[in-house]
């Protein structure tokens, strides 16, 4: 659940954008382009960035940077002397609009049937976002790039050990990103929550490990059809490469996971008695199923969508959810849920529409999916014996706190655990930065990672 894979499931409708631009000239088309797309009350902003080969053929990309969507390639590129038609296949959505004058265009936003205003700005290149946590040198600890190999599935895992100067014995956590495939640092944008952590626990004496996803910077993908399970799998992989090393006390290492992460720490504590304590940061304590649904109504609501439209979301949803659990035939299954997406209108779409509607069934008719909306949290947690601490953010609209920090202390007491502790911390979001919503669009207008 990083933000994440379910919160592409719950946008990837709003980020859909199909590019196509004609040139007016080539030295007035050439830049980037910036404008907002009013989507209720949650402001997107969108930029095309166009160049010119050395033949001056344009070709363009597009950024959603509150999405963290960068470079999504652009079909065709087609700008006349009046007009600028801006068109992305695979995710079906169409800029069309006319010059005001050789910095503003003017024009509309047309995705999956539904038109917004858009206005395009000319701008210059663009600051790097400001992070002031990222932390920068010079270190009063040690920092080593490792890798090592998870036995049980072959794959080469890559990440970096930061431990503190004269380090003899000392306590260790692993640091366990949330969902989709994320780098070490959790980066997400700009932000990077996982090496804050790691630099403030470190420099008070604790040697932590935070570790690429498979496919991601130095860890080997794999088949591509892992589950929170494999993941967990890679987890104990770390524990028994830090037991290798000689400044650190196999006795007391420990688990930090974060969104999904919260999930596959319990997992992992259950499976293996060398966890000698769970944090469960924004943790799940109910199943993905329903995690989802409450999504899409908080995260709908706060973007100002209609109640109408938000049942009518989850109805979709509802159906799509229920056809993976029952149907087991993967063609059927496929047929089915394309029902559902289009309205039974899938053959009359346009071949890109079509594409984009089989990219979000092939996600959602994935392994990693199918795992996630059946498993329930509390089959693990019920079972957890080491020290637990939970916290989730008041204003989260991901993991709602008001929802499952209660899942997460009934299952721990139905466990007899005698060591834990529930915190619901008072205005922070998915990510623990201070907010004023929650909304997904605010974590990277915030400076603050965490």
């Amino acid at each position: 659940m990083k933000p994440n894979f379910i919160f592409l499931i719950c946008t990837i409708l709003i980020i859909s954008i199909n590019l196509s631009a004609q040139v007016k000239t080539r030295e007035i088309a050439t830049g980037n382009w910036s404008g907002k797309i009013a989507v209720g009350a949650v402001q997107l902003e969108v930029i095309f960035k166009i160049n010119s080969d050395s033949t001056g053929q344009l070709t363009t990309k597009m950024d959603v940077p509150m999405q963290n969507a960068k470079d999504l390639p652009v079909n065709k590129t087609a700008i006349t002397s009046d007009s600028m038609n801006l068109t992305i296949a695979m995710i079906m959505g169409n800029f069309k609009g006319k010059f005001v004058n050789d910095s503003t265009v003017e024009g509309s936003w047309t995705q999956r049937g539904n038109s917004l205003p858009l206005t395009l700005k000319k701008s210059g290149s663009r600051k790097p976002l400001n992070r002031p946590q990222t932390p920068k040198p010079p270190f009063p600890y040690k920092s080593e790039d490792v890798t090592y190999t998870n036995k049980a599935s072959g794959l080469k895992l890559a990440g970096t050990l930061t431990i503190p100067e004269n380090a003899n014995k000392c306590t260790a956590v692993i640091l366990i990103t949330g969902s989709g495939a994320q780098d070490r640092n959790e980066t997400i944008f700009g932000h990077k929550p996982f090496w804050v952590i790691a630099d403030s626990l470190t420099r008070n004496g604790i040697a932590v490990l935070r570790v690429d996803d498979r496919g991601v910077g130095g860890s080997e993908r794999g088949s591509g059809k892992a589950t929170s399970e494999d993941f967990a799998g890679d987890v104990k992989a770390s524990i028994e490469f830090l037991k290798t090393r000689s400044e650190i006390d196999p006795k007391k290492i420990g688990l930090i996971g974060h969104s999904e992460g919260g999930l596959i720490a319990p997992m992992v504590a259950t499976q293996t008695k060398d966890v000698a304590f769970v944090v469960l940061l924004a943790g799940p304590g109910i199943t993905g199923e329903e995690i989802i649904y409450q999504q899409i109504a908080l995260l709908s609501k706060t973007a100002g969508i209609s109640d109408e439209q938000i049942a009518k979301s989850l109805e979709m949803e509802k159906s799509i959810i229920e056809t993976l659990k029952t149907e087991h035939d993967s063609v059927r299954c496929t047929e089915k849920i394309r029902e559902f997406m289009t309205e039974g209108k899938y053959e009359t779409l346009k071949t890109s529409e079509k594409q984009a509607v089989d990219i979000q069934i092939v996600q959602a008719n994935s392994a990693w999916f199918r795992f996630f909306i059946s498993y329930d949290p509390a089959s693990a947690l019920s079972k957890i014996k080491c020290p637990v601490l939970a916290l989730n953010g008041e204003k989260d609209l991901q993991v709602p706190a008001k929802t499952n920090l209660p899942a997460i202390e009934r299952a721990l007491v139905k466990g007899k655990n005698k060591n834990f502790k529930t915190m619901e911390l008072p205005g922070l979001n998915h990510l623990f930065q201070n907010c004023k919503t929650g909304a997904v669009n605010e974590y990277g207008e915030i400076e603050e990672t965490i």
